[in-house]
């Protein structure tokens, strides 16, 4: 079985794994279907919105598609996760990011 079908049968189980959901995610963008993986990352965020991950890997795949008006305002929502729950080194990862993209 292949990784994105195995990730969907565990969310067949139990829509809400959230670590099951960032794999999906991740296996679309790798694959290069940025529309389903932009979907997962809706999702999850929307699910669990202090998953920090998510929004710098989603503002990832928003840049490589070129819409970076969309990829800086998923950042700053991460860069509002990150100092929610105290994670420094994604807020900086994210600070950077956004400077980056001007």
């Amino acid at each position: 079985m292949d990784r994105i079908a195995a990730l969907n049968e565990i969310l067949t189980q139990n829509p809400n794994d959230t670590f099951a959901r960032y794999g999906l995610a991740m296996e679309y963008s790798k694959q290069g279907d940025l529309d389903r993986s932009l979907a997962e990352f809706s999702i999850l965020l929307q699910a669990n919105p202090d998953y920090t991950a998510g929004y710098f890997m989603a503002a990832q795949v928003l840049a490589r598609a070129d819409r970076i008006v969309e990829a800086k305002t998923m950042l700053n929502d991460g860069i509002a996760s990150a100092r929610r729950t105290g994670n420094l080194h994604s807020q900086s990862e994210m600070e950077a990011m956004l400077a980056e993209l001007g």
